[in-house]
Parts: C-alpha cells; sequence; structure tokens
C-alpha cells in the first residue's frame, strides 16, 4: 500500500473517519443475513458517471426492504462528492474513484444493549481507486470471456427481488466457484432463471447480437443493471435495433456476437459458451462500435484505460471473478 493510500477517508454515519476505523458490529443485520442494500460506482476523468441513476436505485431498494435512513437523495450525492474530494489526494494520477455505498439496517433488536452501540441504520461511503476492481480484466477485451451456465439459479424474484441490489448474494459465489472449477480460461458465470432463460452474470448483464440486432433478456430475473440500461441507451442512438425478450441457451450459441457489461469495466466481449465458438469466436463489429461510441462519449478511451493499469504483480493476484 502506498503511503497516501494509507490516509483514505470513508464516511460513516456522518462522519469521515480513517478506512481502518470504519467497521461495523458484529451483531449488525448485514453480518446476521445479508440486510444490506448497496452500489458500486465508478468515475471517468475523475467525474462520477451516472450517480444519480445508482442512488435511485439505491433508494428504490432502502424503500422495498424498509430499511430508513435520515439522508435524501441531493444529501447522499453531495456526500458522494465529498468522498471523492476528500480522498483525491489518496490516487494516483491517472487513478478513478470507485465509491461503495453500503447501507445496512443495523443492530437486530436483541443486541440493541452491547456496548457503545450504534442504533439505526448504517450509512457508509468508502472510495478507492477502480483500478483495483478490474485487476487481470484488460486481457479480456482481446481475449474474450467464456460463459459457463452454472447449476446455480438466479433466484426468482418470489423469494427475493432481484432488481434490489443487496449483499445477500451467496448464490453468486456458489457460481462463481463452480465456473472457476471449468476447464479453460476466462470462465465467467451465467446464470439461467427458472424457466431455463438466461438471466444474468454474476454482477453483470449480457446483450446478444444476430443479424445486427442487439437482445438482452428481460428485467425481471436479474438485476436491471445501470450500465445495462445505458447500453439499451447507446444502441438507441446509434440506430441499433434493441429487444428485451427471453433468451434460451441456444439463441446464445447461434449469435453472432455476445458480450457482458457491469459499472467497473463497462462493456467486455463474450466469446465463447460453454467453450462452444459464438460467431467466430472473436469479438465482433457491434461491439466495437459501441465501445468506441461510449468512449468517445465519456472522453476516455475506456479499453486503453484499463490496459494501462495492469502491471506484472496485478495479473498474479486472484481477480474477484476467481479462487483458489
Amino acid at each position: 500500500m502506498k503511503k497516501n493510500e494509507k490516509n483514505r477517508l470513508v464516511f460513516f454515519n456522518g462522519k469521515f473517519v480513517p478506512e481502518k476505523d470504519a467497521k461495523l458490529s458484529i451483531y449488525d443485520s448485514a453480518l446476521m443475513f445479508g440486510d444490506m442494500v448497496f452500489e458500486m460506482t465508478r468515475s471517468f476523468n475523475k467525474k462520477q458517471f451516472l450517480l444519480d441513476e445508482h442512488v435511485d436505485r439505491l433508494l428504490s431498494g432502502l424503500k422495498i426492504l424498509r430499511i430508513k435512513i435520515k439522508y435524501s437523495k441531493n444529501d447522499l450525492i453531495k456526500i458522494c462528492k465529498k468522498v471523492v474530494e476528500a480522498n483525491e489526494k489518496t490516487m494516483s494520477k491517472n487513478d478513478e474513484h470507485r465509491l461503495m455505498i453500503d447501507v445496512s439496517r443495523g443492530l437486530l433488536g436483541i443486541y440493541e444493549n452491547t456496548q457503545d452501540a450504534h442504533i439505526g441504520s448504517n450509512v457508509i461511503i468508502a472510495d478507492f481507486p477502480l483500478k483495483w476492481t478490474v485487476r487481470g480484466m484488460s486481457k479480456l477485451f482481446s481475449q474474450g470471456i467464456n460463459a459457463v451456465i452454472t447449476s446455480q439459479r438466479a433466484i426468482p424474484p418470489m423469494y427475493m427481488d432481484p432488481k434490489i441490489k443487496n449483499r445477500s448474494r451467496m448464490f453468486y459465489l456458489n457460481a462463481n466457484i463452480e465456473a472457476s472449477l471449468f476447464k479453460g480460461k476466462n470462465n465467467w458465470a451465467m446464470l439461467l432463471d427458472s424457466n431455463g432463460f438466461l438471466a444474468e452474470g454474476t454482477g453483470n448483464n449480457i446483450f446478444i447480437i444476430k443479424n445486427g440486432n442487439v437482445f438482452t433478456p428481460k428485467g425481471v430475473h436479474a438485476l436491471r443493471g445501470i450500465t445495462r440500461n445505458y447500453v439499451i441507451k447507446l444502441c438507441k442512438e446509434l440506430k441499433l435495433p434493441i429487444y428485451e425478450t427471453d433468451i434460451e441457451p441456444f439463441d446464445v450459441y447461434n449469435a453472432d456476437e455476445a458480450f457482458v457489461t457491469a459499472t467497473p469495466f463497462c462493456m467486455l466481449p463474450v466469446v465463447s459458451l460453454n467453450s462452444i465458438k459464438i460467431g467466430s469466436g472473436k469479438r465482433g463489429k457491434l461491439f466495437n462500435k459501441i465501445l468506441k461510441y461510449w468512449s468517445e462519449k465519456v472522453d476516455v478511451d475506456i479499453e486503453k484505460q484499463i490496459k494501462s493499469w495492469e502491471t506484472k504483480s496485478q495479473t498474479k493476484k486472484l481477480s474477484p471473478y476467481k479462487f483458489r
């Protein structure tokens, strides 16, 4: 850890505290039940991207789960900007800010008498370099991902609405572990819904392209990603026909191209499904067109930026999508 990185500050229930001091109680409902709503953002040229949309989704999840906080949307946006300002000095010149906004319900009632207990919900906003999240991913822009359909299915909305971004995500972890055991390289988990249609990846949304048309699963059994919505918008601006529909594995096998989207890396090509080539088995023309257009809109070469963060030491470390 670089010297400046030790000085990162976290917004923790109304105060800015050193990162090492931002700690939840062992009796918090987030630890007990995964009872926490969260968002993770990114910046382009140090400016937060689609922050309004992230905060809107956070507040929607809190409303549905009946977690009360004292901050309005405008309050949260102002706090996020203050967190970025407070931590800019800890960042390298070419770093981007990755905000992590966590809100837990707080202590379970039976533990409210514990020593120095904070009563009520917890609002925590941390900031760290985006390059941590995309570590080891630069090669995927050229090599592409092999999507692996796992035995682990998406959780049906009748049990937990996937449109609420929450920390109760053991099913994601199970799928990631299973995909990591698949032969070959660059294996990422892909979840089916209870009807056998594609739902989502573990923290990403999938798109396929066939005959110039772009398709993505309906936002029923999946998190409606902020980046997913933005790519739909980009496709419309580029006059690319875009459809939200049911997608079977058969459709993916016979697509011309495929890609996944998520906030940290924006877009990555999917070149095979269960090791069966999609189209040419290489990154496609329409993927390139959409990524280029996005890069122009934010004045950042997205692929080049992620590749610039890669070092030999980083490639040896585990990524969020790889397990021992």
